[in-house]
């Protein structure tokens, strides 16, 4: 495995996927030399720049290190790199150190207080949120996470007292998580997702399994209420639940809105912490506010620094991320990707917003996922007033005979919907003159926020 101390040049290909950004700022924090590659240019890859990381965006074999360097070089890839692609093949043919991302996390999280945050939903969400509440308090914390926090514009936080927790996210693609053996762990979903990788929903079941059953001797895991969770699957461990909705270990109770404010006492195993606030919306980030709470609890952050930290909780990059509020239009984006994912979004937008018009951009991600699901993103989507339906964001794969987004339009219900194209926007909304707008994928939606924002302010008072 990799010896960090002998290591001077960390090459990481696919260097702009958010989990690759964060070890490349480690790596560059504790002295390496980084640099790497990716498809395409983004405002995370431009950022990385900015900070001193050089990246080339063409398949370049005059960029990457020479075959001298090998011994003190090691190469991080992501699984979304094709197994042919010139760059990773000269990496396997030459003799590198060649490591997926996920191994490397493992090795990072090694004898520490790692608390995993696993799950088909909500895990970037509770990662960053609990990340948040630790390094606010005397705890403190290391954090790899899955997006961008918003209180501290990154996805890495480095520890200020040598604190030994470190906060990761823990992905189930790829089976990725079960490179991790947590002390503290929390479940948020296991619907099916990935089956591209995991064939059927029990396989996938059973990798949350194996996933649980690393968690260490003595240590935690706290799982979303309602989840199929079998103690059996490791008797070595705490179990706790979490829930806004019914009876659970760590419960929001009494929740109210207060001035545009989430107000909730959370019943946790020692007693009531009252009145706590969250002012991110999103009834689903009450519910994460929970599992993260909890989380905190159970790492020794105190009731008041939980309220203190909780109170300037300001979220994630693309998670319910309001760009835009003005008089005639409110423009948020989020990253939902799945079916179950749309829901919640959707439901909590009709919740803030009661009576409005609520217009939809989706722009569907993997033509697998897309195929796997039609009929439940079309449930979905059926919830919005009107539904603007974009091509798939390929990501990895390849196309699919007979899958486009029009197998979701097909079995939708709504009367107001439309197939269309990136290039359509923004000029498209001059059609709709949307009360609520959302901007809805994983995929490089996030390209037409810009331009989406610009069109908005010119048109606040046409």
């Amino acid at each position: 495995m990799i010896e960090i101390e002998k290591i001077k040049r960390v090459y990481l290909l696919g260097i702009g996927g958010i989990g690759m950004s964060a070890l490349a700022r480690y790596f560059k924090f504790i002295g390496k030399l980084v640099d790497g590659y990716d498809k395409t240019p983004s405002p995370l890859t431009l950022d990385l720049e900015k900070e001193g990381i050089p990246i080339h965006y063409s398949d370049d074999l005059t960029r990457v290190p020479p075959h001298s360097e090998k011994d003190t070089t090691v190469v991080i890839y992501t699984p979304a790199v094709p197994s042919d692609f010139a760059e990773f093949c000269y990496f396997r043919e030459n003799g590198f150190s060649v490591y997926k991302r996920s191994a490397v996390l493992g090795l990072l999280t090694a004898g520490r207080r790692c608390i995993a945050i696993a799950g088909t939903h909500g895990k970037t969400s509770v990662t960053t949120m609990t990340a948040h509440l630790l390094k606010q308090s005397h705890v403190d914390c290391s954090a790899f996470m899955g997006g961008i926090s918003k209180n501290y514009g990154t996805n890495l936080l480095l520890p200020e007292n040598n604190s030994p927790y470190i906060v990761v996210e823990a992905d189930e693609f790829d089976r990725s998580f079960l490179q991790l053996n947590p002390e503290l762990a929390v479940v948020t979903w296991m619907d099916a997702d990935h089956l591209d990788i995991y064939g059927d929903h029990q396989t996938m079941i059973e990798a949350f399994a194996e996933f649980i059953s690393q968690i260490q001797k003595n240590g935690t895991l706290l799982y979303r209420q309602g989840l199929k969770i079998d103690c059996q699957w490791n008797n070595d461990i705490r179990y706790y639940s979490y829930s806004v909705s019914e009876p659970a270990d760590f419960e929001a109770i009494q929740i109210r809105i207060i001035n545009g404010a989430y107000h909730f006492d959370l019943k946790t195993p020692s007693g009531v912490i009252p009145d706590l606030s969250l002012t991110y919306p999103g009834l689903m980030n009450v519910e994460n506010a929970v599992a993260s709470c909890g989380m905190a609890l159970l790492s020794g952050v105190t009731p008041e620094e939980i309220r203190n930290a909780l109170a300037h909780y300001s979220g994630v990059v693309r998670r319910f991320d309001v760009r835009y509020s003005g008089k005639k239009t409110i423009y948020i984006d989020d990253y939902a990707h799945h079916p179950r994912e749309l829901e919640a979004t959707i439901r909590s937008v009709r919740d803030l917003y009661p009576g409005k018009r609520i217009t939809g951009i989706f722009q569907p991600h993997l033509f697998s996922r897309t195929n796997d699901f039609a009929a439940d993103f079309a449930a979905a989507l059926d919830l919005l007033d009107d539904a603007l339906v974009m091509e798939i964001y390929p990501a990895r794969e390849l196309p699919m005979a007979g899958v486009d987004s029009g197998i979701i339009l097909d079995k939708m219900k709504l009367a107001s919907k439309l197939r269309c194209q990136k290039g359509d926007f923004p000029n498209l909304l001059e059609k709709y003159h949307p009360e609520i707008l959302l901007t809805l994928g994983a995929g490089d939606i996030d390209r037409l926020i810009d331009p989406i924002v610009k069109y908005l302010v010119e048109n606040e008072n046409v």
